[in-house]
């Protein structure tokens, strides 16, 4: 096994152009096969500030800036931004939410890097549906953003102020057509605003 420098590291891990990589994309890109060294090398690495640990098994090249959103999908898979963070991402929502607010179809869960939350919301997996992939990062599309809000307020797991909401971006008719696959107090809620 050949010894790299940190600056030879840097070099490969720059060439691949991806910020964010899991232990085993990252003993790939380095040609560690065996555990022991690519961990010895990451300890190496982390002290260096080159990489930073985010959660087990998942590591960001520091060098290298990475949205908030591209990380969300990265941290907990399978996932997509939505509710809060989504409607402020497509001028829907007139205020800003401080979470980066995700869908999926695993458990809930909180994910607290660098003073920034991270919260996943779960959901069945039939209804796991309606985002779209904008830059590095896959998003709801506003209606299914909102549809997204209004379900878990239904369910007393999110606080919705229609106020902050601005329908004039929505497609109605989107909107009451994804509103049906959602139970009745969703379709409820949403044929009472639009």
């Amino acid at each position: 096994m050949e010894t790299l420098t940190i600056t030879e590291i840097i070099r490969k891990i720059s060439s691949k152009n991806i910020p964010l990589f899991s232990l085993n994309e990252l003993g790939g890109i380095l040609g560690v096969d065996n555990r022991q060294s690519l961990y010895k090398r990451i300890d190496r690495l982390t002290k260096a500030k080159i990489l930073e640990k985010l959660i087990k098994g998942k590591y960001y090249f520091s060098l290298n800036n990475v949205n908030d959103f591209t990380m969300a999908n990265f941290l907990y898979q399978p996932s997509y931004i939505s509710m809060q963070s989504a409607l402020s991402f497509h001028s829907i929502m007139t205020g800003f939410s401080y979470q980066i607010t995700s869908i999926s179809i695993k458990k809930p869960k909180t994910i607290e890097i660098d003073e920034k939350d991270f919260v996943y919301s779960k959901i069945t997996p039939k209804l796991f549906w309606g985002w779209e992939k904008k830059e590095d990062f896959l998003i709801a599309t506003a209606e299914k953003a909102l549809l997204d809000y209004v379900y878990f307020a239904s369910k007393g797991l999110a606080n919705l102020d229609w106020e902050e909401i601005d329908l004039k971006k929505i497609d109605k008719r989107l909107l009451l057509k994804w509103a049906e696959k959602y139970n009745s107090v969703v379709l409820r809620n949403i044929k009472k605003q639009i």
